[in-house]
């Protein structure tokens, strides 16, 4: 692959890493990598093993990320004025009405759990449909059922058990 300004890159998964200088001054840089693929996402594995996470602005956002990105979006729009129901939103949007139930649900979860969801750091097992549908109301009941306790010195949000989403 070229970018147009010389540069030419081929990812291959064998072979050593090697320099090699052509008569007019070009270099060529080998480097051995290998794809592997977690979450659905590819990370590079260096040759050394090691792998090389993606930064967080060259990823795509999780199906869980953009549930809530849609579930905050449609309720600022009921908040706003801009619908008067959630059937009017699934109207608009063109998806089912308990779509958009399930999903504005997802605005109501502690900060920590939401903050689990943007860094990606949410178990395996759990699904979209373990956190949007009949979440509990109270904040803690959520991350026992979750299983999600994220850490505050990471996230910076205040999880503190007392605080709960009001009905």
């Amino acid at each position: 692959m070229s970018n147009g300004r010389g540069i030419q890159i081929e990812l291959t998964q064998t072979g050593d890493p090697k320099v090699l200088e052509a008569s007019d001054g070009r270099l060529s840089i080998s480097v051995p990598i290998k794809l592997k693929r977690r979450s659905g996402r590819r990370l590079i594995t260096l040759p050394d093993g090691e792998v090389q996470e993606p930064r967080p602005w060259d990823t795509e956002p999780t199906p869980l990320q953009l549930a809530l990105a849609r579930g905050h979006r449609w309720l600022a729009m009921l908040e706003d004025g801009e619908v008067r129901s959630l059937r009017e939103i699934a109207e608009k949007e063109g998806v089912d009405n308990s779509y958009v139930s399930r999903m504005v649900n997802l605005t109501i979860l502690a900060p920590d759990i939401v903050a689990a969801i943007l860094d990606d750091q949410v178990p395996p097992h759990l699904s979209l449909f373990d956190l949007a549908v009949d979440p509990p109301r109270l904040w803690e009941d959520q991350r026992q059922r979750t299983g999600i306790n994220y850490d505050r010195s990471v996230t910076g949000v205040d999880v503190d058990s007392r605080k709960h989403c009001s009905s």
